[in-house]
């Protein structure tokens, strides 16, 4: 969505009430004296921007009606145990806003300081289980941007993560790049990229910014039939997520990671072989 270049004229709408007038937040009164006040070119980027939406709608509007992927919902049941006191969440609700709310509703509970930077790449792990748990399942649109545009797609999500970014070949163990996507997360935009061998299989490596994160060797977290090995390694952060034996998943991590560290941004420690 085009960002606004709002002026200080009291003409011009701000821009959270000109989304407001595109996601039909605002009364019709309201509505009405925001349309009728609108110049030329903010009421067709207004236009555009409701196209847009309703195309978006249309594309994903099955999703509410989907089964809810065993892994999240597991997910889900133990982020509810979890938060019983905070928080009610029930059903689908629950899972989608495990899937896109998840970094910020974790950061917010975690604290502050030393603890939250010693919580962080843990959460950031559970992130990446959730999010291969909503997206592996998927026929239509696994990824946004397919393996047939690698370049367009690492350009675009470098720029978006604000970082250059490099992505593994596993072909040698017997996965290919099928694309990624770009998600929300804890402190800022993820991305993640997924992969798939001859059988279906899919494993997915989810990667963002971990500023206050020490760097760390590989550690292990176990979700439901979902698990990741995760590092941390020059304020970035990595997870490689599957349904996969322990043993299995630990050797493809292990690929990943030999790949990223010849390359920034991440680093020449090779990790432990860590819990």
């Amino acid at each position: 969505m085009p960002i606004m270049n709002t002026s200080s004229s009291p003409q011009d709408p701000d821009a959270s009430r000109l989304h407001a007038l595109v996601d039909g937040r605002l009364p019709p009164e309201q509505a009405a004296l925001l349309r009728a006040s609108l110049d030329a070119a903010t009421g067709e980027d207004a236009d555009a921007w409701a196209r847009q939406r309703a195309l978006l709608r249309t594309l994903h509007g099955d999703w509410l009606q989907r089964p809810l992927p065993e892994a999240l919902h597991q997910a889900a049941e133990r982020l509810q145990n979890q938060h019983a006191q905070r928080r009610r969440w029930g059903g689908v609700a629950a899972g989608w806003v495990l899937a896109f709310g998840l970094g910020w509703g974790l950061h917010g509970a975690s604290g502050g300081g030393a603890t939250q930077a010693m919580a962080a790449p843990r959460l950031f792990a559970q992130q990446a289980t959730v999010a291969h748990a909503v997206y592996q399942p998927e026929q239509r649109h696994p990824v946004e941007v397919t393996a047939a545009q690698q370049e367009h797609l690492v350009q675009w999500l470098s720029r978006r993560l604000e970082r250059p970014l490099t992505v593994p070949h596993l072909q040698d163990q017997g996965y290919e790049l099928v694309g990624g996507r770009l998600l929300p997360g804890g402190s800022g935009a993820r991305a993640q990229f997924m992969y798939q061998n001859a059988a279906g299989q899919r494993i997915t490596l989810y990667l963002g910014a971990l500023e206050q994160a020490q760097a760390e060797a590989f550690h292990f977290y176990g979700d439901g039939a979902v698990s990741s090995f995760y590092w941390v390694d020059r304020g970035f952060g990595y997870a490689l997520s599957g349904a996969l034996p322990r043993p299995a998943l630990q050797a493809l991590a292990t690929a990943v990671y030999q790949q990223l560290s010849a390359a920034p941004p991440a680093g020449a420690r090779a990790p432990a072989r860590g819990s």
